[in-house]
């Protein structure tokens, strides 16, 4: 008897990736002029907005005028929900959300490329803007002292690493991988619009909570986009990455050789026995047969392993005979309900149509075809 092996998770997601050897071609985005112009102009705004937040220009100014005007306090009705809708900007549920999504994705086109740039591009997320953030050491807007100040060069206070605001550039990398991942350039335009406005909404929610000042949304949203705008270059190294995961995935020792083309044991010969029919009875004497003192003998007919048919007499009070024979070739006996003399199929039996009326006789009931007594005619 041959066991199928119990398959893990892991072996089921292999077989899985090994369904189709032949990867669809996906489009990978290139680092085009287009995009290095772009990502050009990004870096210098980003350069402007630090720039201008540590010579304590007009953009502080306004800054202080925002916070001091405190929204808040002017609309309360909406910080309920506000509250909610900041937490599209943590890093730790979004990135689960985008990540079982990305997962998926994987699984139905057969590589983990999507994985790995959302991966590369969280990395970057965290180097770059954590940097910025503990090299500036801003001070937020519950942390101000100095009214009009920049809050800046506070390393060691707390509520110093504000700048840029982490919640909008991980809500442009977050949702924005998303429209870089996508399969049509159209797919890829609604995308882009629906994560930019998405990011700037949660930075402004920001704004509103007083958490962050305006300049570090600014410069968190081009933070964001400047990551989006660079993972073309890490698109080679992302391809290698997949190429090695992958041969490293051939030589796991827990993929298990596939046993569909193993040799099978030979069948063991198996007695086959005929249907009864009339000369085969059962265990009950055959009337008119037995006599005194002897046990009626029962006819039984077998097919041996070699194919030979051979009918024996049994007999009770000889020694059983089919202890001595292997379970391939014993005698199959016929049910004991089976009642003793030849048996004929019910469509092989004669109908039986009943002759007369089937309905019981009825004292007051007259029988069918004989006149009834006439009616007292009454009336004159």
């Amino acid at each position: 008897m041959r066991t199928e092996p119990k398959l893990t998770r892991l072996d089921r997601i292999f077989a899985r990736l090994d369904r189709e050897p032949v990867r669809p071609v996906l489009d990978v985005p290139r680092m085009t002029r287009h995009r290095v112009v772009l990502f050009g102009a990004t870096l210098a705004f980003y350069l402007a907005i630090v720039l201008a937040v540590a010579v304590t220009s007009w953009l502080v100014r306004f800054d202080w005028q925002a916070m001091l005007f405190r929204p808040y306090q002017q609309w309360p009705e909406i910080h309920a929900f506000l509250d909610y809708w900041v937490v599209l900007g943590q890093r730790g549920p979004t990135a689960v959300m985008v990540a079982a999504w990305l997962g998926w994705r994987s699984w139905r086109q057969h590589t983990v490329r999507p994985l790995l740039a959302f991966g590369a591009a969280l990395l970057l997320l965290n180097i770059t803007v954590g940097a910025v953030k503990y090299g500036l050491g801003r001070s937020g807007p519950h942390y101000a002292t100095d009214v009009g100040s920049n809050e800046m060069w506070h390393w060691f206070q707390a509520g110093s690493d504000i700048f840029p605001s982490g919640h909008t550039a991980n809500a442009v990398v977050t949702w924005g991988i998303l429209a870089y991942l996508a399969s049509t350039p159209r797919a890829r335009r609604w995308l882009s619009a629906l994560s930019a406005v998405l990011s700037l909404s949660v930075g402004l929610t920001t704004v509103y909570l007083g958490t962050h000042w305006l300049s570090d949304v600014l410069l968190g949203w081009a933070a964001g986009l400047l990551i989006l705008l660079a993972l073309p270059w890490c698109e080679p190294l992302i391809a290698r990455a997949e190429a090695w995961i992958l041969a490293q995935r051939d030589r796991l020792p827990l993929r298990r050789p596939d046993l569909s083309t193993a040799p099978r044991p030979a069948p063991v010969a198996a007695a086959t026995a005929e249907p009864v029919t009339g000369a085969a009875v059962a265990d009950a004497a055959v009337p008119g047969a037995e006599t005194a003192g002897a046990a009626p003998a029962v006819l039984t007919t077998t097919t041996t392993a070699t194919g030979e048919a051979a009918t024996a007499e049994s007999d009770p009070a000889a020694p059983v005979r089919e202890a001595i024979l292997p379970s391939a070739v014993r005698t199959t006996r016929p049910p004991l309900y089976l009642a003793p003399g030849p048996h004929t199929a019910r469509s092989e039996r004669t109908p039986i149509t009943p002759a007369g009326s089937r309905r019981p006789p009825h004292a007051e009931r007259p029988t069918r075809n004989q006149p009834s007594a006439a009616r007292p005619v009454t009336g004159g």
